[in-house]
């Protein structure tokens, strides 16, 4: 395959499934839900993502008033590098959320951050270091359960070993990490560039599955995600989290949220195995997978640590964790993977699609200039806002 062609975003039992996303026909971003393959424009009685479903409870489109815009496959989306022109542009699937992500939640992530932190953000140590931890703490570190008594025994004796990480705080202790990845409206969504910091030289995907909250905190729906992370950055100092993280185009949602009903429900995100493939200019490919039920926290307690004493009034969507940690040499011998120009990055998991961007910097990327206020002021222009 091409590093130009796509694939079918859409799950692939798609007319069984309730989606729910944002397309651009021209006017601005549009709600729109998805079922049995067709497309419906809810945006005059739900103008927001956020407020589709904050009403949500599983009635059929037609319900919500929407307008039916055609099939699916009549949409014309092409990638933003494609060069082709299409009928809609898809935007990532939500817009007032807040993006949380949780890191560390996997044992071989944990395992990887502790040698990014022991490496100071240089990656010809890194092998070193990961064969010198997987001798002395990969086995133990699989089986414990975060927050239980083994796991606080083995805490006492890593830090009697000298081998205890603040990464290992939040791997196998009682609290998750849980960290802000970027700001509403700023994610992008299928087929658009996505952007690493052009001063990174050391970083990777992150495939993960994001489940999406309203403002209840009930899980309402999942989509695919991109964390994309820069091993440098966080390498040098857990508190460059910010630049490492947060940078502009370096969040992918998408290509749509599927609601959870009797066909699609929490353990199928929970069984769900996430395929990652890259593709680059140069030929290179790299493949890759995370299996969800290795996950060290059940998805639901993260969300519980999410809200537990904090609100969403537009609800937010939650980056899970990945199990992938590319370790597989690019180019020098020893210095591991990192991401170039022109990449294509392909996230994919049955029931819930495709995710495909193109790797740019952050500075080359589309710059991000549509906010909230801006959103306000399209949603006003087409009379959509209503007291």
């Amino acid at each position: 395959m091409s590093n130009t062609a796509s694939r079918f975003p859409l799950p692939e039992d798609w007319r069984d499934a309730v989606l729910v996303g944002r397309l651009d026909l021209g006017e601005g971003p549009t709600p729109v839900v998805v079922k049995e393959g067709r497309v419906f424009d809810v945006s005059a009685v739900a103008p927001t993502v956020a407020q589709l479903l904050e009403n949500w409870n599983g009635v059929p489109p037609d319900n919500f008033g929407g307008k039916d815009l055609g099939d699916i496959n009549d949409l014309g989306l092409v990638t933003a590098w494609s060069g082709a022109s299409g009928k809609a542009r898809l935007l990532a699937p939500v817009d007032l959320q807040c993006v949380k992500a949780c890191g560390v939640t996997f044992a071989v992530s944990a395992i990887e951050r502790v040698i990014e932190e022991r490496a100071k953000g240089v990656p010809g140590r890194a092998q070193e270091i990961r064969a010198e931890l997987a001798a002395r703490i990969g086995t133990d570190i699989k089986s414990v359960v975060p927050g239980s008594p083994e796991a606080m025994k083995l805490k006492e004796t890593l830090i009697a070993d000298g081998m205890w990480s603040q990464y290992l705080e939040v791997a196998i202790g009682p609290d998750a990490e849980v960290f802000t990845k970027a700001p509403p409206l700023s994610a992008v969504g299928w087929g658009e560039f996505i952007g690493v910091r052009s001063t990174s030289t050391w970083n990777n995907p992150e495939p993960e599955i994001v489940v999406v909250v309203d403002r209840a905190g009930k899980a309402v729906g999942a989509t695919l995600g991109n964390d994309v992370n820069l091993r440098d950055y966080e390498g040098r100092s857990a508190l460059l989290l910010g630049k490492a993280k947060d940078n502009n185009a370096s969040t992918a949602l998408g290509p749509f949220v599927r609601m959870f009903d009797g066909k699609f429900t929490m353990d199928d995100v929970r069984n769900a195995v996430v395929e990652l493939e890259i593709v680059g200019a140069d030929n290179y490919r790299l493949e890759g997978r995370s299996t969800m039920d290795q996950i060290s926290r059940d998805p639901l307690d993260l969300v519980a640590q999410t809200i537990k004493e904090h609100q969403y009034p537009d609800g937010f969507v939650l980056f899970l964790g990945t199990l992938f940690a590319p370790t597989q040499d690019r180019d020098v011998k020893g210095l591991g993977f990192t991401h170039k120009e022109g990449d294509v990055v392909r996230i994919s998991t049955p029931r819930l699609g495709v995710l495909e961007n193109r790797v740019t910097s952050s500075k080359a990327a589309p710059p991000w200039n549509f906010g909230i206020a801006d959103l306000m002021k399209n949603l006003l222009k087409r009379g959509l806002l209503k007291a």
